[in-house]
């Protein structure tokens, strides 16, 4: 199938003892649900403890999940699937329907975004990753409702470290650009980009050219754009 043996077996020491026979109900299952072959080396790979799944109570409850909870459609099983693999290796009861409990609490009422765009929201600790992270925007100045605002507009925020991401990039955009939290509360996707290949080297241009550029202009815009504004700018200034 294409997948690492020597990785899958480390990963999941119960795979020495699994039959052909449980594997192929477990590969034959996902084909029923609409998953590929071609998709099974990533999926496999990404998960290998799926090899050992039971079909009836790990992978079922899962199916009857997406369906019920989520909505999807029986032709949209293998594009959730393959967005996020890690879906079929969670717990109903214990993380997949707590994380969209607590997710529909703060506001996301988009079903369908959650399955296909952000389905690894689902498949997130609430308690280790999602609140702390909420929380963290908090401590910075934000309130409940503009940090629960920003996670909404920028769901991605909900997966980035807080050490090696919040912190850094919040410290630059604090102290080198001297902006103010108001800009990050319209424009949280800021995290998203990389602080060393985009947001310095772009904020430096800027500033040594005496130009003034809205965040996301300045962040959002392709090197052709940046480089037009920067140029407009210039003559602007002259």
């Amino acid at each position: 199938m294409g997948v690492d043996a020597s990785r899958a077996l480390a990963l999941n020491p119960s795979l020495r003892g699994a039959s052909l026979r449980s594997i192929h109900s477990v590969v034959s299952f996902l084909q029923s649900k609409g998953v590929h072959q071609k998709d099974l080396a990533r999926i496999f790979g990404m998960c290998p403890k799926l090899l050992t799944a039971d079909v009836e109570s790990d992978l079922c409850p899962v199916f009857a999940f997406l369906s019920r909870d989520l909505r999807v459609p029986d032709h949209g099983f293998r594009r959730a699937i393959n967005k996020c693999p890690r879906l079929l290796v969670s717990s109903v009861r214990d993380q997949l329907r707590p994380a969209l409990f607590y997710l529909q609490r703060l506001g996301f009422d988009d079903l369908h975004a959650l399955a296909y765009q952000d389905p690894i929201l689902l498949v997130s600790s609430v308690e280790n990753t999602l609140i702390p992270k909420l929380k963290y925007l908090e401590s910075v100045g934000f309130s409940r409702d503009e940090a629960v605002g920003m996670v909404r507009r920028c769901p991605a925020l909900f997966t980035f470290s807080i050490e090696n991401n919040f912190k850094p990039k919040l410290e630059y955009f604090r102290g080198e650009m001297g902006e103010r939290l108001e800009e990050l509360r319209e424009f949280p996707q800021y995290f998203a980009f990389s602080l060393e290949k985009r947001i310095k080297p772009r904020h430096v241009e800027a500033v040594e050219s005496g130009v003034r550029l809205a965040l996301p202009v300045m962040l959002k815009s392709t090197d052709e754009e940046f480089g037009e504004l920067i140029r407009q700018g210039l003559g602007g200034a002259g």
